[in-house]
């Protein structure tokens, strides 16, 4: 499994429906986009977010993964479920802006960045 694939996937469960419908999500902007880990080699994963709490996502080597997402203490937490369940929880800090720096499970350095729309 490839670090943004247990980047994406090590967290905690889903933030409850209610928390979710009576505040703005603070990942609203990334809600029908894609967020894009850039690698230092310049490989990229994907991550789609959803408003429900999933998500669904692509790894460097083009890995499918999905699971869930939930926002905890400024950060948000994703939890693997398929291809194979994460026994630990990865969180990372909220983007403050579009762009943003972050390190993925391995300690790398990696780039976020939302990207408009659904890209495959």
């Amino acid at each position: 499994m490839n670090p943004f694939t247990l980047l994406l996937t090590f967290g905690l469960a889903a933030a409850p429906m209610a928390a979710l419908a009576s505040e703005p999500s603070p990942l609203a902007s990334a809600f029908g986009n894609t967020v894009v880990s850039t690698y230092p080699d310049g490989r990229t994963a994907l991550v789609w977010l959803k408003k429900d709490g999933t998500y669904t996502g692509k790894g460097r080597r083009r890995t499918p993964s999905s699971g869930t997402w939930s926002l905890r203490g400024g950060k948000v937490c994703l939890k693997q479920s398929r291809p194979v369940p994460a026994p630990f929880s990865y969180c990372t800090e909220l983007p403050a802006s579009e762009s943003w720096k972050a390190r993925a499970v391995t300690g790398e350095h990696v780039t976020m960045k939302v990207v408009k729309g659904v890209a495959p």
